[in-house]
């Protein structure tokens, strides 16, 4: 099978720092937005009722880290329900990667199926990580998927990603549908040989 041209192996710009655990799914978009058709627009509502109740104070709201393409957040984000308007909401909002303390299952498959990187550090480390964030929320965040680690000024900690999805990060694996439309031609060949298609 031939590889598509998406490889991930570096993910740099300014970071965005969510502290707190067990982040659940309903907290990152609530249920009333999974009644749209398509994704478009679900990056707005990323963590709405969170962000109304601290009135602009919000990570997701603060001037200082618009524009940010790496989260950091805690232990157990992404838990809840399985619904994949999460990590489409996160993704339409710009952010492009994820480190943290630990994530739940589902979020995790949901957000490499989209091409966004979880990758885990110990809790020591990531504190450290927002703590140097919100200290200089314009510095470059760096992930780097080949030799695992994030850095920030000089700060740089080791980070931990299950072999399977980074190898198909680094060599382009990840995205299933884009491998599907690129081998189109090789999947109706087979499709003409299946017996059961002609069964009348």
């Amino acid at each position: 099978m031939s590889e598509i041209n998406s490889t991930i192996q570096q993910i740099s710009g300014p970071g965005l720092p969510l502290r707190g655990d067990d982040i659940d799914t309903d907290r990152i978009i609530p249920a009333r937005f999974l009644r749209c058709v398509t994704f478009d627009g679900l990056g707005d509502h990323a963590f709405v009722d969170d962000r109304q109740q601290l009135n602009g104070e919000h990570p997701f709201d603060r001037p200082v880290y618009q524009g940010a393409k790496l989260l950091v957040v805690n232990r157990n984000f992404g838990c809840g329900s399985s619904r994949e308007h999460a990590p489409q909401a996160i993704a339409r909002w710009g952010i492009q990667a994820i480190i943290g303390e630990s994530f739940a299952e589902i979020f995790f498959s949901n957000c490499v199926a989209i091409g966004i990187p979880c990758v885990t550090a110990d809790h020591e480390a990531l504190l450290s990580l927002q703590t140097a964030i919100e200290a200089n929320p314009t510095a470059p965040v760096t992930l780097d998927l080949d030799q695992l680690t994030v850095a920030i000024g000089d700060l740089t900690i080791p980070v931990a990603m299950k072999d399977g999805p980074r190898q198909a990060f680094l060599s382009g694996m990840w995205d299933s549908c884009g491998q599907l439309v690129a081998q189109l031609p090789t999947v109706r060949e087979s499709v003409t040989k299946l017996p059961y298609l002609a069964w009348t």
